[in-house]
């Protein structure tokens, strides 16, 4: 099967290791790390969401009116805006890209995040709320007829829209989560299923658990499956776990002196030194209690030292360890691998010149050998 690369499109240069240099939106650096993705063999990048941060959608349409090939996907909050709205918003988004967008629904986590933007629902209320929006917005994408909806979170009579996105029948769903209830939400809607990188044996049994939702809730199908790290490469072992070790120190720096690290960055206020509420930061400070290294490169120390923040587990080593280690992912059947350096730009350099061929070599090489030991119809055989 084909495998994606997925990296980050930020907006600007601050990482958990480095203040920003300038202001939250830095219009060069977006379009820089952008076309840095796409000249160097990245297939999408994510525009991620935050409560303070520069609004996700205007900044992925300056990038897709520049860009040719690199796809886009997309964060959005449902709390933000009715899905009548949001539809269209997506719609015109992939008419500008000329069908380059996915959509990445997030329900939120943390309760004191979500507040910042009025959102009181508790966590539950917010995945019964996120799977009704989203079957809103699939309708919306495909319906060319007025309709009606009353539902438990949005109620309205005789829409319809006006814009259609390129792609039919419309553009793919992402969604992500660890808990019961997030597998049950996107097993049920999702096209893509995102997790953040834990041990091999722990995403086989997510990976399980989500094809498990999906077939609970009547699909045929499956979604495909995207896995998160955070690269952290050098040309030998012993100077990529040194890099590792000056990374962790860096974060741990900016964590004693007060700073915010992705948090303030990111325009979201100053970090709250508070356990994670959410299933998926919980699980990667509990796989870093457990052990510092996994499996072939699978490094914990970064999740630990930024309290499980985000995509934060590390795969530490060269660039043919790292593409090997990814490999393994892929053979549990993630077909989508999403990474993103400290150093966000040069980062997004190497690993594109220096993995990325590895891994989709390889891939191609595993799909030739599969394909010739499958049995050919005799009409192809004979033809």
């Amino acid at each position: 099967m084909p495998v994606e690369f997925l990296g980050i499109a930020a907006t600007h240069d601050g990482s958990e290791t480095t203040p920003r240099s300038g202001a939250a939106f830095d219009k060069e650096f977006t379009l820089r790390i952008a076309r840095a993705h796409e000249e160097h063999g990245w297939d999408r990048v994510l525009f991620a969401y935050g409560s303070g941060s520069p609004d996700p959608a205007p900044a992925a349409a300056f990038i897709a009116s520049r860009l040719d090939r690199l796809q886009i996907l997309l964060a959005h909050r449902p709390n933000v805006s009715y899905p009548t709205f949001a539809a269209k918003t997506f719609a015109t988004l992939d008419q500008i890209s000329d069908g380059r967008l996915t959509v990445h629904f997030i329900t939120g986590g943390n309760d004191h995040e979500q507040g910042r933007e009025g959102d009181t629902l508790t966590k539950d209320e917010r995945y019964a709320r996120t799977r009704e929006y989203i079957r809103i917005v699939k309708k919306i994408w495909t319906t060319h007829e007025p309709f009606d909806h009353e539902g438990e979170h949005y109620r309205f009579h005789d829409f319809v829209s006006d814009v259609f996105p390129v792609q039919r029948p419309r553009p793919n769903v992402s969604f992500g989560g660890s808990s019961p209830a997030a597998y049950a939400a996107g097993g049920a809607e999702a096209d893509i299923y995102c997790l953040w990188g834990e041990p091999l044996d722990k995403t086989a049994e997510q990976i399980a658990a989500v094809k498990a939702a999906a077939g609970a809730a009547g699909r045929t199908d499956v979604p495909r499956i995207q896995v998160a790290f955070r690269p952290i490469i050098a040309p030998t072992e012993e100077l990529a776990w040194e890099k590792a070790r000056r990374t962790v120190g860096a974060i741990k720096a900016r964590r004693e002196k007060g700073e915010a690290v992705t948090k303030r960055d990111r325009g979201q206020g100053r970090a709250q030194a508070v356990p994670p509420q959410n299933a998926g930061s919980q699980r990667l400070l509990a796989i870093a209690e457990a052990g510092e290294r996994y499996d072939r490169a699978l490094w914990t120390p970064t999740a630990a030292a930024t309290g499980g923040a985000g995509n934060s587990n590390a795969l530490v080593g060269t660039p043919e360890t790292v593409a090997q280690a990814l490999l393994d992912y892929y053979d549990l059947g993630v077909d989508i691998l999403s990474a993103r350096g400290y150093d966000l730009l040069g980062d997004a350099i190497d690993f594109g010149r220096y993995v990325i061929p590895i891994v989709r070599e390889e891939v191609a090489r595993r799909d030739a050998e599969r394909a010739a030991r499958t049995p050919q119809p005799l009409a192809a055989v004979t033809a």
